[in-house]
């Protein structure tokens, strides 16, 4: 068993993130699978892990870390991953684009929170996908056109992936599980590309990590 634990779930964007920097990183760890739509994040053991009920949660380095973002800036500043440019105005737009996904659009399209809206609607079928559409599309318009701003050499900025790539592929694995309609954002959909081809992105997929 590897020294470095991450417990997480397959389909969780926070943890998603988390395996894909730490493929960047090239840094071997052991998954704890904690099953959300069983409920496992409010036993007692995970509760004990992270009082927030929340994954991911990382143990590594002698230290256990929660908050996929505070994750990714330590990976980042003890692995030499170069998630964010040196020059800090540049480093300040990186972590606008992908706080705008990961603080903005994240948070609201959150299962437990999507679920407890629809719940309020149960007259509604369709409440839920109306709820994912009504934020994620948006959502990513935006992106889109914050992206502007940034040269794609294949990534959102420049020819590594960031952090703003690491936070955009999650979400959009949750576009198309929702039947969002990617067409009109052909900068996203390059950037997609890109990174679906980068083994780090590749092995972190949910249907990589569970595949049935």
């Amino acid at each position: 068993m590897s020294d470095v634990v991450l417990y997480d779930y397959w389909r969780s964007s926070a943890s998603y993130r988390i395996r894909i920097a730490l493929n960047l990183a090239g840094i071997s760890y052991t998954a704890v699978p904690v099953d959300l739509a069983a409920g496992a994040q409010q036993s007692h053991d995970h509760m004990a892990r992270n009082p927030q009920g929340l994954v991911p949660v990382l143990d590594i380095d002698g230290h256990r870390f929660t908050q996929s973002l505070a994750i990714l800036e330590y990976l980042n500043d003890t692995r030499d991953l170069a998630l964010v440019p040196q020059d800090p105005a540049q480093a300040a737009h990186v972590r606008a684009l992908a706080q705008s996904i990961a603080i903005d659009l994240h948070p609201i399209c959150n299962l437990r929170v999507a679920k407890h809206a629809a719940s309020l609607a149960p007259e509604n079928a369709d409440a839920l996908p109306n709820w994912m559409a009504h934020f994620i599309a948006p959502g990513l318009d935006a992106f889109e056109k914050l992206l502007g701003a940034f040269t794609q050499k294949p990534f959102c900025h420049d020819d590594k992936p960031t952090l703003a790539d690491i936070c955009l592929m999650p979400q959009l694995y949750n576009a198309h599980r929702w039947n969002i309609d990617l067409s009109e954002w052909p900068k996203i959909r390059a950037i997609e590309a890109a990174c679906a081809a980068h083994p780090a992105f590749a092995d972190a997929h949910p249907d990589r990590v569970n595949p049935a």
